[in-house]
């Protein structure tokens, strides 16, 4: 029989009556001959909901602490579906990820999975029941409970069907798919039917909503095939896959925005060897992920170096730049949340020149200023003020997929 995994989001299964919808659609699968995993997030709202709850305890609640409450979601919602599966006739059995169990490593609110045991599902399984998983949870080795993050239940997912060799992961959502940017800010964005997992990766990782990039690339490095579709609307989506020669004939597949990052710059840092070094030691040291990296020239023996953090993360980043700064004999920190990082994403950008150019001329014409650039081979992003960040992605995508050759093909 076939095998597959199921991830219902947080709107999917946000009122008694949607949980029933995720119940039916789970039920269909089952009677078209298939083995069902179903994943689950937290009711929409229920996780911050939760760390509110803590924040008002505590400014900077204990990270351990932290996921022993937002874990809790996930485990409502989980008991829910396996009750609306039974009152339907489909036998089922909820587990937490503790229960599966999912190891992971011990960063609380931001572990990684590093094994999961699959016994216990597959036994399940060849029992006849459907097994419906906690998303976004795990058991650390010194048997806590972690969280994986904002859209860990897409990871858990992925995992899950990597795990258990699944024929495919179905992603159900409140949108029909990937689109070539946010159509509630471009009413001609097009929904894409086929996509590279690098593709994917990118537009995961500069601001796209839709999946989350760590479960893009659990995918990527286990070949499991993602189909990203609507919770609501019965029809296909979008298929995310290996990379094929077809898909490099499209030179911009997304136009992707992210208004979730801050740029924090330490001004007057000695130039000299080993001052970024201890700058971004000091940041990984404690987990905080930096994106992009500006340093300006030397100045009479001064630079200033600027990078962007997840707004989650920028005030203890400020703290710890602020302590670096201290020790290296630097003028001070500014921090600045109202940026926007803009993006073009697409496979033909490795053999298509002139699209960089293009990029900052459309920008230009609409008076936009960059303060950062960051390349790949298949993507540019610019740094630029938040206000602008809507502009910038009509324009953008006005200029790359409507008004051009750029076909969204499969």
């Amino acid at each position: 029989m076939p095998l597959v995994v199921q991830k219902f989001g947080g709107t999917s299964v946000g009122s008694i009556e949607r949980i029933k919808n995720v119940a039916k659609k789970v039920k269909e699968s089952v009677e078209e001959g298939n083995k069902v995993v179903v994943v689950s997030s937290a009711m929409a709202g229920e996780t911050d909901k939760l760390l509110t709850l803590t924040r008002e305890i505590s400014s900077k609640p204990d990270p351990r602490e932290q996921d022993m409450v937002v874990s809790t979601g996930e485990q409502v919602a989980i008991g829910l579906i396996a009750i609306a599966l039974k009152e339907i006739g489909i036998d089922a059995v909820s587990l937490t990820g503790w229960q599966v169990p999912i190891y992971t490593d011990n960063a609380y609110t931001k572990a990684r999975i590093k094994k999961i045991n699959s016994k216990r599902i597959l036994s399940e399984l060849d029992k006849g029941k459907v097994v419906i998983v906690a998303g976004f949870q795990g058991i650390s080795e010194d048997g806590d409970i972690t969280t994986l993050g904002r859209g860990g239940s897409d990871t858990t997912a992925v995992a899950l069907a990597a795990a258990l060799d699944a024929d495919v992961c179905e992603i159900y959502t409140d949108v029909t798919g990937v689109f070539t940017a946010d159509p509630r800010i471009v009413e001609n964005a097009k929904k894409i039917p086929v996509i590279s997992y690098e593709e994917m990766m990118e537009m995961a990782s500069l601001g796209s909503k839709v999946m989350q990039i760590r479960s893009v690339e659990f995918a990527a490095k286990y070949g499991v095939k993602i189909h990203v579709k609507s919770s609501f609307i019965n029809e296909d989506g979008t298929w995310i896959v290996e990379e094929n020669e077809e898909m490099e004939k499209v030179v911009v597949r997304g136009i992707s925005h992210d208004l979730k990052e801050s740029r924090i710059t330490v001004v007057q840092v000695p130039d000299k060897p080993g001052i970024a070094a201890k700058i971004f030691k000091a940041l990984g040291d404690r987990n905080i992920v930096v994106d992009m990296i500006v340093q300006n020239v030397s100045h009479e023996g001064y630079t200033d170096i600027s990078f962007t953090v997840n707004k989650i993360d920028a005030e203890f980043a400020e703290e710890i730049a602020k302590e670096v700064a201290k020790e290296i004999g630097a003028k001070g920190v500014e921090r600045n949340d109202r940026i926007a990082k803009i993006s073009v994403v697409g496979l033909g950008m490795k053999t298509h020149a002139g699209t960089a150019g293009k990029m900052f001329e459309v920008l230009y014409r609409e008076g936009i200023n960059i303060y950062a650039i960051s390349t790949s081979e298949i993507k540019i992003s610019c740094l630029i003020d938040e206000k602008y960040a809507e502009l910038a992605v009509r324009a953008l995508h006005e200029a790359f997929i409507e008004n051009t050759e750029n076909i969204v093909t499969g």
